[in-house]
């Protein structure tokens, strides 16, 4: 990745430069698409089965009953298995963040969600971090909730009733 960061960092300078003759608002958004692309590239998109061995080692196979390919079914369809994914939902003036498309309404803390609960007891940019240690464990925490695994939508329109084989099929977990 670094290299990668490299040649944006030479880019972005260039285009800094370039950006003095170009109107003010026209800046902004040269700005804000940047700051996008940055994110962007420096988010982790885990493939299937490196996903399926990091849960393992954290004890998700099997943890509360779900198995190990309900977890990936959920990640999948959730965020791609990217660990920095935001999806704004605006009735709610809620986020959902990281990998698990953990909800600042009730799991976690962004600042900015009204009546938000956290009840993970952690910032909502934890669970955007590439070691998704903490995102596990607010993952584990969703579950122990009455709703357990039915909390995440992706899960009950992708996963539920439906053989997962597939998803660790040939990971060696």
């Amino acid at each position: 990745m670094t290299g990668v960061k490299g040649c944006l960092n030479t880019v972005t300078r260039l285009l800094w430069a370039a950006a003095e003759l170009i109107p003010g608002n026209m800046k902004a958004l040269l700005a804000l698409g940047f700051l996008l692309l940055s994110v962007t590239v420096q988010a982790m998109v885990y493939e299937r089965c490196k996903f399926a061995r990091t849960l393992k080692s954290h004890g998700m196979d099997g943890y509360l009953g779900i198995s190990l390919a309900n977890w990936v079914c959920l990640a999948e369809h959730e965020s791609g298995f990217n660990t920095r994914a935001t999806n704004y939902n605006p009735g709610p003036r809620s986020t959902d963040y990281g990998i698990f498309q953990i909800n600042s309404k009730y799991w976690c803390n962004d600042g900015k969600t009204p009546g938000a609960v956290n009840a993970c007891g952690i910032s909502c940019s934890a669970l955007l971090q590439d070691d998704i240690t903490q995102a596990i464990q607010c993952a584990k925490r969703v579950v122990r909730d009455p709703q357990g695994i039915r909390a995440w939508v992706a899960w009950k329109t992708h996963c539920q009733n439906r053989d997962l084989s597939q998803y660790v099929r040939n990971c060696g977990v």
